[in-house]
């Protein structure tokens, strides 16, 4: 079932988080944060949201990365329910993409939790103060991608964050498949 993320909360403060990547390290939120802004990304292997825009995530990550925005994706689904989304899938699935960006495992479901991620993909664009700014869509793209001239609303959106430290205070919310969680 397709579930949207909330409006923005501009200025709630990115909870620092300690959790282990598919490259062998453990990676916390000073690890992540860039000197222009931070995005933290949930994500996951099976969504069908996220696969079909993967390819752009990595592209605008990496173009993100250059103009000094830090960018970690985190995996939070239960990946006994789900065993897809388990932490050796998540190192294929970073290698497959060459994800340019740390690929986090959050195995405990608690860092998302404290950041009230909703679905997959959930976008989380901080400032340089680690204030959110941004908490919106890749671009127009559903279960299925968009067309190729889409506009990038992710990319714009953190390219203003980036310069001017705000974000754009139109913003349309990400949409996809719930955050898989652990029966209580």
């Amino acid at each position: 079932m397709a579930v949207s993320s909330p409006v923005c909360d501009f200025g709630w403060k990115a909870p620092d988080f300690t959790l282990p990547g598919t490259d062998g390290r453990n990676w916390s939120l000073s690890d992540v944060a860039g000197p222009n802004g931070t995005l933290i990304m949930f994500i996951c292997n099976h969504c069908p949201y996220v696969q079909s825009v993967i390819d752009r995530i990595v592209r605008d990550a990496k173009a993100l990365q250059a103009l000094g925005i830090g960018v970690a994706a985190i995996s939070s689904n239960d990946s006994v329910a789900y065993p897809q989304d388990g932490f050796d899938e998540m190192k294929a699935e970073a290698v497959k993409h060459g994800f340019s960006f740390p690929y986090l495992f959050d195995e405990s479901q608690e860092v998302a939790k404290a950041y009230d991620a909703i679905c997959t993909p959930d976008f989380f664009g901080f400032n340089a103060s680690l204030e959110l700014q941004y908490r919106g869509r890749l671009d127009a793209s559903g279960r299925q991608a968009a067309g190729p001239d889409v506009k990038r609303e992710l990319f714009e959106a953190m390219k203003q964050v980036a310069e001017t430290d705000k974000g754009p205070v139109e913003q349309v919310a990400s949409m996809g498949c719930s955050i898989k969680w652990k029966a209580a």
